[in-house]
């Protein structure tokens, strides 16, 4: 059984109980792949990322989330975007149920080797032309799709 539901514009959906600053890494190598993991906790393909924890600033929680969950250092550089969808919640088994709060930052990877991590099955460096094929959520997708289109503002929503 999945640890985590996603619920999109869904009017059966929880009411969500909190939101908890998180974000996302748009991780591009030189060769212009993207770096994406296949999540333990729900199995579709998605972009490394987390909470935030307390004493840490934002920029670190993306090094950390990104480090721990694919071994990839990285610096970021810029910001694709934030995300604060109220339709999309996110339910956990322990009850919490999170209104979507993702700040989405652009990153270059540094050093490590890629490995796998306890949240993740798979992690990759996914050419461009494959990334339409991947199972993402809509969210993802629109993450994705953002951070893509290399537009020097980011998208606001």
């Amino acid at each position: 059984m999945s640890r985590r539901t996603d619920y999109f514009d869904d009017p059966n959906a929880p009411k969500a109980n909190s939101i908890v600053p998180a974000v996302t890494a748009f991780v591009v190598n030189d060769a212009g792949d993207v770096l994406m993991e296949r999540r333990s906790d729900n199995g579709r393909w998605g972009m490394p990322g987390g909470a935030q924890d307390i004493g840490e600033n934002i920029a670190g929680t993306v090094v950390r989330e990104v480090l721990e969950e694919t071994g990839i250092l990285v610096e970021v550089v810029g910001l694709v975007g934030i995300f604060t969808d109220p339709g999309h919640v996110i339910a956990f088994a322990d009850g919490e149920v999170r209104q979507e709060f993702s700040l989405c930052f652009r990153a270059r990877p540094v050093s490590g080797e890629i490995k796998v991590s306890s949240e993740s099955l798979e992690v990759r460096w996914i050419p461009r032309a494959e990334i339409e094929s991947l199972d993402v959520s809509p969210t993802t997708r629109r993450r994705l799709m953002e951070g893509l289109r290399d537009s020097p503002l980011p998208l606001i929503s």
